[in-house]
């Protein structure tokens, strides 16, 4: 079976190389790895180029099957020549099931740190941080192009060229229109967090984007809650003058104590830190609602009570002193 996959390949028929690259699919690790010392890498490429679905279809999913689990495999694909023919794909087709795994297929190859620099050298991040942003896009082609991008900004020097594409005007359109707790917003919220550590101002100048993040700290999952927060506390940690007054307009006070008492150790921490920051302009900050006032000071007060013997005496005494001026 090994030598007809070989043979099939190199012949460069199509019919044969379909049937080859099927088999090549359903092959062991260990035979697909001995394989691919054996040159089938160029002509599973060279599949790519064919203009039918059936092609593109199974040679993606042929050598998806051999860079997965090799990073010797996922270097040689990636000086074959792979990312250029990806991206075109990428850009020129409909049919969803060939740009997922053109998706997972340039996920698996970013993960190995050897590729990542020539990876980012092409327009791969421009066009990624364009995929993202689509509505029509399926939710696990989303999920791999945020985790090839969080692959690739692993590097330091790829996180200017990311922020420079515009990821995080996209990774909070994600964020905004998606459910807050699902795994998409979290990983959406975890990228942002990690490319902008850097660089908060890229958010500030982006209209909305303190409200999405305020929603996030809401209606997120735990740790969507955690990398929101994390992201305010960066931005007001910029220019606090300026910051903490926007933050508070966008109503972050009844979600930030809430996570302040009930979040992950890590949200707790930053919550409390962000708290301190903006104590000084909370006086200005008012629930206009009275009756969400009344249910947001009842719930805050009912997780003090819980979990009072774990708040620090001064941290509980400033949370105390803010729902105050927020019951007022």
């Amino acid at each position: 079976m090994e030598e007809f996959v070989v043979e099939s390949l190199l012949s460069g028929n199509r019919e044969a190389q379909i049937e080859a690259a099927i088999e090549l699919s359903n092959l062991s690790k260990r035979q697909r790895q001995k394989m691919a010392e054996r040159e089938i890498i160029i002509p599973l490429l060279s599949m790519l180029q064919y203009q039918d679905c059936i092609t593109t279809e199974v040679a993606l999913s042929a050598l998806l099957s051999l860079a997965f689990g090799s990073e010797r495999n996922k270097v040689r694909i990636v000086k074959s020549g792979a990312v250029p023919m990806l991206l075109e794909i990428l850009q020129s087709e409909t049919k969803m099931v060939i740009v997922e795994l053109a998706m997972a297929f340039l996920l698996i190859l970013s993960s190995c740190n050897k590729n990542k620099v020539k990876i980012a050298s092409t327009r791969l991040v421009q066009i990624l941080v364009g995929l993202i942003g689509l509505e029509t896009l399926t939710t696990q082609a989303k999920l791999d192009g945020i985790a090839t991008l969080h692959n690739l900004s692993t590097l330091h020097q790829i996180v200017p060229l990311v922020i420079a594409c515009g990821a995080p005007y996209a990774l909070l359109q994600v964020m905004n229109f998606c459910d807050k707790s699902s795994e998409l917003a979290e990983k959406a919220a975890s990228l942002l967090e990690n490319i902008i550590s850097e660089s908060p101002e890229s958010i500030c100048s982006i209209s909305g984007a303190i409200g999405v993040l305020v929603e996030a700290i809401e209606e997120g999952s735990a740790q969507c809650k955690e990398h929101a927060v994390g992201i305010l506390l960066g931005v007001c940690n910029l220019d606090r003058e300026t910051n903490r007054g926007m933050i508070l307009r966008e109503g972050v006070m009844p979600g930030l104590l809430q996570v302040s008492v009930d979040g992950t150790r890590r949200a707790k921490e930053m919550a409390r830190e962000l708290l301190l920051l903006l104590r000084e302009c909370c006086s200005g900050y008012v629930i206009k609602n009275k009756q969400r006032k009344i249910e947001i000071v009842e719930k805050i007060m009912r997780e003090i009570d819980q979990e009072g013997e774990r708040i620090p005496g001064t941290m509980l005494k400033l949370v105390e002193e803010m729902i105050s001026k927020l019951s007022t």
